[in-house]
């Protein structure tokens, strides 16, 4: 994990890319054109599906990042289901075309780990954050101040990986996980938490700025 940022292809996609272009070769060599151009295309979608540049790192102590790109779909009050608090629930959504990898919003302690199986409606709903196959992480600040991050699995994404478990130490933008294929991932902070993030706004794993701890 301390390897992150790593070679541009994320390690989670290196079998997928293989066969892809192993795929889109034997149709270059064996096949007809109709048969390998898609096979070629397929194999580019892969290879852009699976990028995982680095990233800088935004803010300071009190700065929430962004844990993963995409669009902002929910800026609101509700309960968090881990710690069951009332909380600012920030959603960022992901399609098939942003990078996929999931990075701490916060510098903390793992306190906690949850995995809940469940279904796979699309994630730009907000009934995903409780109906579908979601891990949480229960982050602890270095003054105390709780943050949780849920991967959210999609329409069409079957695999959330997560490679941190309670006790782990993180640091804001560190690479901890990766979902494959369309999804979501919900943050909860604190009440008093000052919000900068927006509706509809496009936003950058590390990069952009959620919100900045009381």
């Amino acid at each position: 994990m301390n390897n992150y940022p790593h070679p541009i292809i994320a390690r989670e996609g290196w079998p997928f890319l293989t066969i892809a272009l192993v795929a889109a070769l034997a149709g270059s060599l064996f096949a007809p054109a109709y048969v390998a151009v898609p096979l070629w295309i397929i194999a580019l979608f892969v290879l852009q599906f699976f990028r995982d540049p680095a990233r800088k790192i935004a803010g300071g102590a009190k700065t929430i990042v962004a844990p993963a790109d995409g669009r902002i779909v929910a800026v609101e009050k509700a309960l968090d289901p881990y710690l069951n608090r009332e909380a600012v629930k920030v959603s960022v959504f992901m399609n098939v075309f942003n990078v996929h990898s999931n990075r701490s919003p916060v510098d903390g302690t793992v306190q906690q780990k949850w995995y809940n199986p469940g279904a796979f409606v699309n994630a730009a709903l907000d009934k995903a954050s409780v109906e579908n196959e979601r891990c949480a992480l229960w982050i602890k600040t270095a003054d105390g101040q709780d943050v949780t991050s849920v991967q959210v699995a999609g329409l069409v994404a079957r695999r959330i990986l997560n490679y941190v478990d309670g006790g782990v130490q993180l640091a804001r933008g560190q690479r901890y996980g990766f979902i494959r294929f369309g999804s979501r991932v919900d943050v909860y902070l604190p009440l008093d938490a000052r919000i900068k993030a927006s509706i509809g706004e496009k936003v950058y794993a590390s990069s952009t700025v959620l919100a900045e701890l009381a």
